[in-house]
Order: structure tokens, then C-alpha cells, then sequence
């Protein structure tokens, strides 16, 4: 069996990386980013980078951390509004931005993973997104024509894998992970834990490891957090009792 693991995220992107490059990320805000990954790219010093992710985390945080670097080119994603560096890169225009609706990206992704070139949706018709695609009528309803996404690259985090790359994704954490993981020609997946072949429940598993060429452990992991609301703590009355 060809051996997935590698000692850290540097080694597992060993000779991915190039200028220029297209990447899927994993991730939703803050919750199941490939954080390590991420910080190796930077390191690398990888640029010119076109980024298919929902958003492009928060600043200084996740994929917020290629864009303070400016490594990022551009960015296919639907929901920046947490990023004040993604927000001033855009409209200052150092940054180009392909704004997608969630569902649409997602589908995008699961259709270049499934070798599938285009399809039609409903969403955005009649609205900028639509602006300069295909149109057809089916039923009497307008589509537009949306393309597959194919990546050079994925990066995902998972929760648990087994030595052949077999991936569990915690709960929420799956998101975009698992549509972004098969739009890449190459998926290196971080995760928390590795286990034996055999140990992980068939039926459980959400990423076959055809997928998933190499691995890194990237635990312990803080929780991040993105916006943290609090109330002030309020002294219960002391009540006198007879």
C-alpha cells in the first residue's frame, strides 16, 4: 500500500505548488479550514493563485493569510463579508473576484469532480450573475449555464482517515470539504487523527480514499472562534431564608 502520510504540510505540497496555480480549499468561515496547508503555501511563497472557496476566511486567519501576503489573484467565492482585506483588495482592484452563489460553487466543484463540463441552473437568472453566460429555456423557464470547476489542487481538513486515505469529516466541519476535495487533480487532506485500515466503519465514510493522495496529522487544534458574543454576568439576589 502506497504510504499517504507525511511528516508535515510542507512535505505533503512538495512539488504541487506553482505560480500561477488554481487551488479548491475546504472550509466555511473559520470552521474546517485546512489550516495548515494554508500556512504552508504561504511560506512557500506560491503566487498569482486563483482560489475556488466559500469565502476566504477572516483577516489574518485561514485563507485571510494568503490575501495579507498577496499570493491570491483571485478568488471564486460567495460570502466575503468577513474579510475587511478581501474587501479592500477588491475595490481598489488589486484583487479580481468571481462571485458565485453557495449552492452553485458547491455544484460547481461536485461536477468538475465528477467530470461533468457544465450544467444549468436557475440561480442568478436575471441578476449580474448571469451576466455573460449561456441562457436556455427548459419547461418555460429560463437557465444559465454554469461551468465545472477543476482545480490544480485541493486542500481539505478532515476529521479522521484511515492509513489509505478512507476520510471522516466531523459534522459541520464537512461543508465544502467534501465537493472541493474531487475537483482537484491532486487532494492533500490534513486531519486529526489516522487510524488502521479497517478501523472506520464502511457505511461512515464521506471521502473514499481514491481521492485523497497524500495526508498530514495536523492536531492539536485551537478553536477559532469568528465572532464571540457575550452578555455581562448578573449577581443572582441573595435571598434570606428563615
Amino acid at each position: 500500500m502506497v504510504n499517504k502520510v507525511y511528516d508535515d504540510a510542507a512535505a505533503a505540497l512538495d512539488g504541487l505548488l506553482f505560480d500561477g496555480m488554481t487551488i479548491c480549499a475546504g472550509g466555511f468561515g473559520l470552521c474546517g479550514i485546512p489550516e495548515r496547508l494554508i500556512d504552508a503555501i504561504r511560506d512557500a511563497g506560491t503566487k498569482d493563485l486563483t482560489i475556488a472557496s466559500n469565502n476566504a476566511g477572516v483577516d489574518g486567519e485561514g485563507l485571510g493569510k494568503l490575501l495579507r501576503t498577496r499570493q491570491v489573484k483571485k478568488m471564486i467565492s460567495s460570502y466575503v463579508g468577513e474579510n475587511k482585506e478581501f474587501e479592500r483588495q477588491f475595490l481598489s482592484g488589486e484583487l479580481e473576484v468571481e462571485f458565485c452563489p453557495q449552492g452553485t460553487l458547491a455544484e460547481r466543484c461536485r461536477a468538475g469532480g465528477a467530470g461533468i463540463p457544465g450544467f444549468y441552473t436557475r440561480t442568478g437568472v436575471g441578476t449580474q450573475v448571469a451576466e455573460g453566460k449561456e441562457v436556455k429555456v427548459f419547461d418555460g423557464e429560463e437557465y444559465i449555464l454554469e461551468r465545472g470547476i477543476r482545480a490544480d489542487l485541493s486542500i481539505i481538513k478532515g476529521w479522521k482517515a484511515d492509513e489509505s486515505g478512507n476520510l471522516i469529516f466531523r459534522k459541520t466541519a464537512r461543508n465544502f470539504n467534501q465537493p472541493m476535495a474531487t475537483a482537484g487533480k491532486v487532494c492533500v487532506a490534513e486531519v486529526e487523527e489516522v487510524v488502521p485500515v479497517g478501523s472506520l466503519d464502511p457505511d461512515h465514510i464521506h471521502l473514499p480514499g481514491i481521492y485523497v493522495k497524500r495526508m498530514i496529522v495536523g492536531a492539536p487544534y485551537e478553536k477559532k472562534i469568528e465572532f464571540r458574543t457575550t452578555r455581562p454576568r448578573v449577581q443572582a439576589p441573595l435571598v434570606q431564608t428563615a
